[in-house]
């Protein structure tokens, strides 16, 4: 994984003050960069953590955006792009070492919310983020709004239910005359997988790694916190109690699967081991499971490189976790909350500015075709040659950035409808939703339990969930450990605070 440009420049709308700035330019390290909050001027500068593999010319753009929004709204930022595999745990270390920052992408929301990490936005909604608050789809204030009332965070517009689609290449399911819409249960898809290995054993059937999938939404359920704590609930059913999904039939028939998958040889050896990470361009993967709203293959197709097609395995439900699953937010220590709202109002209802973040600068990153839709420009080496089956050297991560309906729609290879975000606001208009729509249990009084849930959770559940161990011998361990851990007080003080929220939201 590329390693993050973490070099400084301070923006400025004079041309004096860059030249009297510019030898500082290339000194600071990454540390500096993130610690550093510079004042050009009038102009506040806001530091601004969000995740992805840091690009070539995230600098570039980071200029770029600085002038837009210095003339805007008087601010700059700092932007910081963290990979993948160690956002989580530098977002922990920001917030527990009380680093200054401004704005943050909030993975886990809610934890961080209870945490008081995060800053309240309510009083500002009517007022320096009114337009946002505004142009949000409601459901998506309602699902990010805590017990207390309070909005801690800037939900992104987009699809209001992530259904998990099943993909795979569309050369190998036109090859074999495929209809995926048969297969929407992991035993259907036995004999494909089968198939597949015998006639194209350069392929890998299966995709996993070590968070794997919640193959358990398959069976209706859905977690009433984070997956870290394996307590669910059946979402559409209003009397539905709180169980420690492992110890039900459902998971150990999926347990059961996956086992048998991993010993056919279906799924990757590394499973286990291997982190969470995007689609890796060009690889020969049959089946890959991933959420998304509609039209996901487009973008997935981008970024594997060759035509994907997908399939809807789970129904239009939406969830706590659906619509807080792409939430900005403003840490309770900054000492710029005014402007950290002014910045995500405009970032949700500015087109320029969105679309900047996410594509970068028109005729260096991108052109516009005929129709204006988006066309990537490719990588190119120091003597300017396009770099083939390259990553463009910026990209923004959509979901984790804002208001999509202001997006352009992309062309080139894998063009998008004209209509693309017509079909997204039909498709959100037929989303039916959870039966626990922004319920969020209050285990503040339980660190330890949940600590020890987690450390147990993290030593059993990505071996079994990827089919590495033996469903016999393991499972057991798991459960009584987890009961061992406090999973039992758990789950009856979640199922507590369900029935009093249930009494109330009737």
């Amino acid at each position: 994984m590329p390693q993050q440009r973490n070099r400084v420049r301070i923006a400025a709308s004079f041309a004096w003050i860059a030249m009297l700035m510019l030898p500082l330019a290339g000194c600071f390290s990454g540390a500096d960069r993130e610690e550093h909050a510079a004042k050009a001027g009038n102009t506040v500068n806001l530091i601004y953590y969000t995740i992805g593999d840091p690009d070539a010319d995230l600098q570039m753009v980071n200029d770029r955006i600085n002038e837009v929004l210095a003339k805007k709204i008087g601010v700059t930022v700092t932007y910081v792009k963290v990979g993948w595999q160690e956002y989580a745990d530098r977002l922990n270390t920001l917030v527990s070492a009380g680093t200054p920052f401004d704005i943050a992408f909030a993975p886990e929301y809610t934890t961080y919310a209870q945490r008081g990490a995060w800053l309240k936005l309510n009083d500002y909604l009517s007022t320096a983020g009114k337009d946002m608050y505004e142009a949000i789809d409601p459901i998506f204030w309602q699902g990010v709004t805590m017990d207390d009332g309070g909005i801690y965070g800037v939900p992104t517009n987009k699809e209001l239910a992530v259904r998990d689609q099943w993909m795979y290449p569309e050369a190998l399911i036109k090859k074999y005359g495929i209809d995926i819409s048969k297969y929407t249960t992991l035993a259907s898809l036995e004999p494909l997988f089968r198939l597949i290995k015998q006639k194209e054993p350069t392929y890998q059937i299966m995709d996993l790694d070590k968070d794997s999938q919640n193959f358990f939404a398959l069976d209706g359920y859905e977690y009433v916190s984070e997956k870290t704590l394996p307590l669910m609930i059946r979402a559409l059913d209003r009397s539905a109690p709180v169980v420690n999904i492992f110890e039900t039939e459902e998971a150990r028939n999926v347990l059961d699967i996956l086992r048998r998958y991993y010993m056919e040889g279906y799924i990757n050896e590394d499973a286990a081991l291997r982190e969470s990470q995007g689609l890796k361009r060009g690889a020969r993967v049959f089946w890959k499971a991933a959420g998304g709203g509609p039209l996901s293959e487009n973008s997935w197709s981008k970024d594997r490189g060759y035509r994907l097609v997908a399939y809807p395995v789970t129904p239009a439900l939406i969830t706590t976790e659906s619509v807080r699953g792409g939430v900005m937010a403003v840490s309770a220590d900054t000492k710029h909350p005014v402007e950290s709202v002014k910045f995500l109002n405009l970032l949700n209802t500015d087109p320029e500015v969105r679309n900047l973040f996410n594509f970068g600068i028109e005729g260096v990153h991108y052109t516009l075709n005929r129709s204006g839709q988006v066309v990537p420009k490719p990588a190119k080496d120091s003597n300017g040659n396009p770099i083939p089956d390259a990553p463009p050297s910026y990209g923004g991560v959509q979901y984790t950035q804002g208001n999509w309906f202001i997006l352009k729609t992309m062309g080139g290879q894998f063009p998008d409808p004209l209509d693309k975000w017509n079909q997204f606001r039909a498709g959100n208009k037929e989303a039916v939703k959870s039966s626990t729509l922004g319920f969020t249990p209050d285990l503040s009084r339980m660190p330890i339990q949940l600590q020890n849930i987690q450390m147990v959770w993290e030593k059993y559940y990505p071996s079994l969930m990827t089919g590495s161990v033996n469903v016999d011998e393991e499972l057991p361990k798991f459960n009584r450990e987890l009961r061992q851990a406090g999973i039992d007080e758990v789950r009856a003080e979640v199922q507590r605070q369900l029935d009093a929220w249930r009494a109330t939201h009737s």
